[in-house]
């Protein structure tokens, strides 16, 4: 795999994966062959920042939940408006963090 292709790859999608996991993506990337990258580079990823926002102005209807494909919580908060804020609020402070981390999964899963 050339150098210059997955180093551009890591800076352009480096707001879409943890900070703690990105030599370890770089160092699967770079064993990758061509086909593979390819297919890598299709994968869509979520972006953490517009999830943040979506939480915040819908976090209590359970949209945010939906959209990380946790529909067993998506529910309750929808039932519940977000157990009464609480859960929306917990939701704010670690949606990035869960978003960032099914990308992750997402591509492992492709590696």
């Amino acid at each position: 795999m050339d150098q210059q292709r997955v180093d551009m790859y890591m800076l352009t999608n480096q707001k879409y994966f943890p900070p703690e996991k990105m030599m370890y993506l770089k160092e699967k990337i770079q064993s990758l062959p061509d086909d593979k990258f390819m297919l890598l580079t299709s994968i869509e990823l979520k972006d953490p920042t517009t999830l943040l926002l979506i939480s915040i102005f819908l976090g209590p209807l359970g949209v945010d939940r939906f959209m990380l494909g946790d529909i067993g919580m998506g529910v309750l908060k929808l039932l519940t408006l977000g157990l009464c804020g609480v859960l929306t609020i917990i939701d704010w402070f670690t949606i990035s963090k869960k978003t960032r981390d099914l990308n992750f999964n997402n591509v492992a899963l492709h590696l």
